[in-house]
């Protein structure tokens, strides 16, 4: 008789490991008896970087997804997502405000990530520091050249420049103090540059090449604000070239309007060159800015034809030269119809676009695009007019916007994904229900439609409803 050492044990080892062969084929990965922090099941799975679009469950363990499977998963918690598409957490590469309030209002959209690109900050520490203790969502801040400018000439405004950061030329000694405080952001961590040429229109183009220069040293973006039209385009377009400098030019529907086809087409001619230049769209045909900022000061001597552009979105009024000097001296959010719903849907869906909402609140006023861009974007351009497929919609919600910003951040490989490995931000969404329902009377109101949006595999929306007394929402740094 054979002691129990002298059975055979090769065939049993065999059977394990065409087990584990078997458990990975076609993406999967082992998930074993061991239950996963959360379990998203029997939803349709949509990753635009693989392309992967089926029914699928997904694990999550340690804020990281750590399984996508066929086989049924355990977890400790289980979302049932029946009917309804799971995708990676929407990235929003232009969002301002960066308060509790914007955050929840924009969690409730789909966003995981919102990150303030344009304006930015003077103070890379203070920025994060401030948001240490956590918040709901993911977040992230480039070094500003805008509130740069206003720290050093001094400027009184808040947000944005009202005094000599707008209006008055820089010295020598100043546009070096500049250069100094943007390498120095992003020593510290900064995303990338923000500029807003329309913002500072004083600072000279000496300035200007100066401030480009920083990011080619850097192979950083300048996340960009342009002056208006095919002009304003040129203009940036050159300083980006000769600095080397990767561009990103934001809301492109907002600073063309008419010229946004043109515009459209000088991109794709730069890009087919080899140039990095990349670009944004939000859903809607009227924008917002600050009434005291420099960019309205065209308004001072314009025809008085032109005030109906400007309403009050408090009251719902159309401002008139005297209602304009009114308000300005009070200050507030106001918004600016210039644009058309033609040259909107244009941009909107063009493959060259990314989706950013360019988030605005302000004192319990702001812009609807702050609560329901995605929502927009999913629910009227892919199921009401078809003029984009779901996959290409969630490709410029996700892993454009990653990709974009990926190799001055590596963290950002991990987001815009659904695959084993990647931060456990995901989408939960109802294709058939989900529409925005704000409006610029009623601008808080949420989306309808996504019942589930996690955050390092913490739900922060569930049921539809925000979830109290979590922050899980992680700081998004270069370093």
């Amino acid at each position: 008789m054979r002691s129990r050492t002298d059975v055979p044990f090769v065939p049993a080892v065999l059977l394990f490991v065409s087990a584990i062969l078997a458990a990975t084929v076609g993406g999967q990965t082992p998930v074993g008896r061991s239950a996963f922090d959360l379990v998203i099941a029997n939803g349709r799975v949509i990753d635009p970087e693989s392309g992967l679009d089926a029914v699928r469950n997904v694990g999550m363990r340690g804020g990281r997804i750590a399984a996508i499977s066929t086989e049924r998963l355990t977890g400790r918690s289980t979302i049932d997502a029946t009917g309804l598409v799971v995708s990676p957490g929407f990235i929003d590469i232009h969002a301002h405000g960066q308060t509790r309030e914007t955050y929840a209002f924009q969690a409730q959209d789909g966003v995981t990530t919102a990150l303030e690109l344009e304006v930015g900050t003077a103070d890379v520490d203070a920025w994060y520091a401030e948001r240490k203790a956590g918040r709901l969502i993911n977040f992230g801040v480039s070094v500003g050249h805008v509130p740069v400018r206003m720290a050093v000439l001094h400027d009184p405004g808040t947000f944005l420049p009202t005094g000599d950061g707008a209006h008055r030329a820089a010295t020598a000694a100043e546009i070096a103090e500049i250069v100094r405080r943007l390498e120095d952001g992003l020593k510290r961590g900064a995303v990338d540059i923000g500029a807003g040429l329309p913002y500072t229109e004083a600072a000279t183009p000496e300035e200007l090449a100066k401030v480009f220069g920083v990011a080619g040293r850097w192979h950083v973006p300048v996340h960009t604000h342009i002056r208006p039209g095919v002009a304003g385009l040129t203009e940036v377009l050159k300083l980006a070239a000769a600095a080397h400098a990767p561009l990103h030019v934001v809301h492109l529907n907002s600073s063309g309007t008419t010229s946004t086809p043109e515009m459209l087409r000088m991109i794709a001619a730069v890009r087919k060159q080899g140039r990095d230049v990349t670009t944004e769209a939000y859903p809607y045909d009227a924008g917002m800015t600050e009434i005291r900022s420099a960019i309205l000061d065209q308004y001072e001597h314009a025809p008085d034809d032109r005030f109906a552009e400007l309403e009050w979105p408090r009251t719902g009024e159309h401002l008139t030269r005297e209602t304009f000097a009114k308000y300005r001296a009070i200050g507030g959010p106001v918004i600016r119809r210039t644009n058309t719903q033609a040259m909107v849907d244009l941009a909107v869906t063009s493959p060259l676009t990314m989706i950013a909402s360019d988030a605005y609140w302000e004192n319990g006023t702001g812009h609807p695009r702050t609560t329901g861009t995605n929502a927009k974007v999913l629910g009227h351009y892919v199921r009401e007019t078809h003029a984009l497929t779901l996959n290409e919609a969630l490709r410029k919600m996700t892993i454009m916007p990653a990709r974009r910003l990926e190799a001055r951040v590596p963290s950002m490989r991990r987001k815009g994904r659904l695959r084993v490995g990647a931060d456990a931000d995901v989408t939960v969404f109802d294709p058939a229900r989900i529409i925005d329902r704000s409006t610029y009377r009623e601008p808080a109101l949420p989306p309808a439609g996504i019942p589930y949006v996690i955050v390092t595999g913490v739900p922060v929306v569930r049921d539809g409803r925000l979830v109290a007394g979590v922050s899980p929402g992680m700081a998004v740094r270069a370093n």
